[in-house]
């Protein structure tokens, strides 16, 4: 065999095992907040802001904080390392991309889901 078909040989399964690694590694698991703490490691979280907690946004940090319930109905409070998302008083659910430490979810990232303007109004409204 030629030295140079070895050599192709060799990058492309090279290359192969860092492209799995690298989709390993990015594929970020849904978890309730129960299972959330239990792996200490970056989830998804479905859940709803817990309006009657509050929410607060400190500019000079950059932070903004509120308090959200898992679809089980447990409460954590989320600690959000940039600015209050678009739409957060008006979403009908969230989804917080974090770690859990310390009894608090620790977000890189917050995405809320608006109710649809094409759902059909109840009557009488």
């Amino acid at each position: 065999m030629k030295p140079r078909y070895l050599i192709g040989g060799i990058v492309a399964i090279v290359l192969a095992v860092a492209a799995w690694f690298s989709l390993d590694s990015s594929s970020i698991e849904y978890a309730n907040l129960e299972r959330a703490e239990q792996l200490g490691s970056t989830v998804q979280v479905v859940g709803t802001w817990v309006k009657d907690q509050g929410q607060s946004y400190d500019a000079q940090a950059d932070v903004f904080r509120f308090t959200m319930a898992d679809e089980e109905g447990r409460q954590i409070p989320v600690v959000l390392h940039g600015a209050k998302p678009n739409n957060f008083e008006i979403a009908v659910s969230l989804v917080v991309k974090g770690r859990v430490e310390n009894g608090t979810l620790h977000a890189s990232n917050v995405l809320t889901k608006c109710p649809s303007k094409y759902e059909g109004q109840p009557q009488g409204v």
